[in-house]
């Protein structure tokens, strides 16, 4: 049943029955209608600024997983980038030098890229498609990356192994011989000075006053320092690696020891005529792989063109007798 209002009327004295006017009724409904709708909006906004939706989420997650997808790609870029600059730099200081060649422009080592190409390429990819390629992409650099640096490391040995046998290698006089007459007889067939037969002379004489130092002609390790009773009497013999050997006999007192590493140059003993002997000379082999050989090839790092070849001629005509 519907209420009905009455009202005071201060005129007539009565009270009288309450009626509203439409005017009113419309006014109050727009009013309600509009706060309604006010409302509504509000509730709609707070609900949209402060409670994510399902799809939004999965949205941030996706987006905060591309985030740290590409920081990492960035940062593996970035590394790839300066190992690459680290790898040209060696290229063109280290080992075109050594080949003496002029360094690579850093406009030869750009490829040149087509640009417009690679944009269309790109507009038609998802991102998800292009973190995947751009990732294949980083991969095969990194994976070409590590290849060079492995094939930089063999050269690095082969140079650092190249340098070692290069200073192994006999490759000067054993004793002081600037004026080239110290070669008393050659390499080859010589006459016994003892028993007078003809006999293999297996190296060099160079003859000097007791007491001149004995140098190492190569780096290596003792291997024999001792007196003889076959001939050599005190005598040093030194493995050089990589096949060499050499033999240092008649010395009148040997300063190393069996075991000991020497550099080229190095003072291993004294000249004197100890063993099987005719006078103060040093008696000098080179053996590669156990077999003898001409010492005389083996002087080029103390001596020019002009004198290596005169000393090939002096130690030709040397004595047709051995000093030992």
């Amino acid at each position: 049943m519907k209420k009905i209002k009455y009202y005071y009327n201060t005129h007539t004295l009565r009270y009288e029955k309450l009626v509203t006017p439409l005017r009113v009724k419309f006014l109050r409904f727009f009013g309600f209608m509009s706060a309604l709708l006010v409302s509504s909006a509000i509730i709609i906004y707070l609900y949209n600024r402060f409670i994510p939706k399902p799809t939004q989420l999965e949205n941030n997650k996706k987006y905060e997983l591309l985030r740290e997808n590409y920081l990492q790609l960035n940062g593996k870029v970035k590394t790839l980038q300066d190992q690459m600059g680290s790898l040209e730099k060696r290229d063109n200081e280290v080992y075109r030098s050594i080949f003496e060649a002029n360094p690579l422009p850093d406009s030869a080592r750009a490829k040149l890229i087509e640009k417009t190409k690679e944009l269309d390429k790109v507009n038609v990819m998802r991102d998800d498609v292009i973190g995947k390629d751009l990732a294949a992409q980083l991969n095969n650099l990194d994976a070409r990356i590590t290849y060079q640096y492995t094939s930089y490391s063999s050269i690095e040995k082969l140079i650092k192994n190249q340098g070692a046998k290069l200073s192994s290698i006999p490759a000067i006089q054993p004793v002081s011989n600037k004026q080239l007459n110290r070669i008393a007889s050659g390499f080859g067939m010589r006459i016994d000075p003892v028993y007078g037969t003809p006999k293999m002379h297996k190296g060099l004489d160079f003859t000097a006053p007791q007491g001149t130092p004995i140098y190492a002609t190569g780096d290596g390790t003792i291997s024999v320092a001792g007196y003889s009773e076959g001939g050599y009497g005190n005598h040093v013999e030194i493995n050089h690696g990589y096949g060499y050997e050499t033999l240092y006999g008649h010395m009148v007192k040997i300063k190393v020891r069996q075991g000991q590493k020497v550099a080229r140059g190095e003072v291993i003993g004294w000249v004197g005529s100890t063993g099987k002997s005719t006078g103060p000379h040093c008696h000098y082999e080179v053996h590669i792989n156990g077999n003898p050989v001409d010492p005389v090839y083996f002087f080029y790092n103390d001596l020019n063109a002009e004198q290596y070849d005169q000393l090939l001629k002096l130690a030709a005509m040397g004595s047709a007798k051995s000093f030992d």
